[in-house]
């Protein structure tokens, strides 16, 4: 019976582990041999980018890693640099995969010009020892544009988060943690030293971990202990390499957009690529540090309907939920403030012995927390006037009638350009003791009310702006 108790406890855990965790049935049990390096998302890009009309030779002499930052640990202290110091190496690479341009060798050119003078020297002893005349050694190649910069930033935990859960020692947490990469590109005219462009890109580096555990008593005496997991974590070097590649794309096409260089086909590619990066940068430049989509609202009037559930809290001993609607009409005063106009149905009810119909017209300000997201917080506040319309029992008394004040918060969830979806709660004051027809006590009555409803942009369909930054 304990043992089946257990094994209970155990398939959830087991059930989250099988359904996200590709990794954990991949793990590696004994040594591997060497392989060809991976690719990463940017690689089959660059190699399919269209062919250049002229290659441009290009020379790298030392894009470091200009951090000076190592590596952190929790306990001690190590001498090992955070990213990798084969940046140059790397640019190469992805200079040789986009076929665009000659990389020459520069980072050791000590080495390289070494090599020639031995060369140099071999020829001419030969050259006078056999009498023969030995051909003499080509020309080095000159780099009409130098490529520099580096690595300028290693964030680590940018954001760092978890969930888990627990019940009877049965339980499961995942953890999570950023990192950022910066790198920066710039390409530089050997023959008068002009910047012909710079380009700025950086890469996130995810971190996850993973883990199950068991605790619990089978038996009398009996414990039974079981724990599973897993770490994951991105290369770095994967996502400097990658970041790298995505700076050599976007200093091609934007070389192509100043002029500097052009593809084989000429007009109609170069505006091809040039209209597909474009949108790429607008959609990656409207989203925050955090990955957050900013766009900001093209409307300024909307119309909103909606559902609520009244609670009453008064003088009656009873609380149930009631039922109710609302229309209005909003106007934007700023990306955070708007001004609505709502009229309310409410159907209060207390038990068997109370329930009644007001109407509530409403004015309320609006403050919208985050107004360039999709997901968004938002209070709101304002006053009002609550007017009984109609009394189920039949009763011939008099309708009651009074002031009120609101306030409430909600979250809004942008679904288009023209719909919202929201969600709120409130309280709603009066200003009288007789909504529930008792008159009890000092304090007058109130209700909450809880509700969803949808509200529908007005106007002409415009394109929406896409913010470089944080407003």
């Amino acid at each position: 019976m304990y043992i089946k108790s257990a094994l209970r406890a155990l398939l959830p855990m087991l059930a989250f582990l099988l359904t996200g965790c590709g990794a954990y049935f991949n793990q590696p049990y004994q040594p591997q041999d060497a392989r060809i390096g991976e690719l990463t998302s940017k690689t089959e890009v660059l190699r399919e980018l269209p062919a250049p009309h002229e290659k441009v030779v290009v020379g790298v002499y030392n894009f470091k890693d200009q951090t000076g930052q190592y590596k952190n640990l929790e306990a001690g202290s190590s001498f090992s640099t955070a990213v990798s110091q084969g940046a140059t190496t790397m640019l190469v690479q992805a200079l040789e995969d986009s076929k665009w341009f000659t990389p020459i060798e520069r980072e050791n050119l000590n080495n390289l010009l070494n090599e020639r003078n031995i060369i140099r020297s071999t020829r001419e002893e030969y050259r006078r020892n056999a009498n023969t005349n030995q051909p003499t050694l080509p020309p080095l190649l000159y780099a009409g544009v130098l490529l520099e910069g580096g690595v300028v930033s290693y964030d680590t935990n940018i954001i760092t988060g978890g969930a888990g859960a627990r019940y009877f020692g049965a339980g499961a947490s995942t953890q999570y943690r950023q990192d950022r990469i910066t790198i920066y590109l710039r390409a530089v005219s050997t023959s008068n030293g002009e910047i012909l462009k710079t380009v700025y890109v950086s890469k996130t580096i995810l971190s996850q971990s993973l883990d199950a555990s068991l605790f619990r008593y089978v038996s009398f005496q009996r414990l039974l202990e079981a724990e599973t997991g897993f770490t994951k974590n991105e290369p770095v070097q994967l996502a400097m390499k990658n970041a790298i590649e995505s700076a050599v794309e976007a200093l091609i096409v934007e070389g192509i957009a100043k002029g500097l260089w052009t593809t084989a086909d000429g007009g109609l590619k170069n505006k091809q690529l040039m209209d597909a990066y474009k949108a790429q940068k607008e959609y990656e430049e409207s989203r925050l540090l955090y990955d957050r989509d900013q766009i900001e609202p093209d409307k300024k009037d909307a119309l909103t309907i909606g559902a609520t559930a009244p609670l009453l809290n008064a003088d009656l001993p009873n609380q149930d939920f009631g039922f109710g609607g609302y229309v209005g009409y909003s106007r934007w005063l700023s990306p955070k403030w708007s001004l609505n106009f709502d009229f309310d149905y409410v159907y209060l009810t207390g038990g068997k012995s109370f329930f009644e119909e007001y109407m509530s017209p409403e004015v309320n300000l609006e403050l919208n927390i985050l107004p360039y997201d999709n997901f968004a917080p938002f209070v709101y506040g304002g006053g009002g006037y609550i007017f009984e319309i109609h009394s189920p029992d039949g009763e011939q008394t008099k309708k009651v009638s009074a002031p009120k004040a609101q306030l409430g918060a909600g979250f809004n969830i942008r679904l288009s350009d023209r719909i919202d979806f929201r969600v709120f709660g409130e309280s709603n004051f009066t200003f009288s003791d007789q909504i529930d027809d008792v008159k009890s006590g000092k304090r007058d009555d109130f209700y909450y009310a809880f509700g969803a409803g949808i509200k529908y942009k007005l106007g002409l369909n415009k394109n929406s702006t896409k913010l470089n930054s944080e407003k």
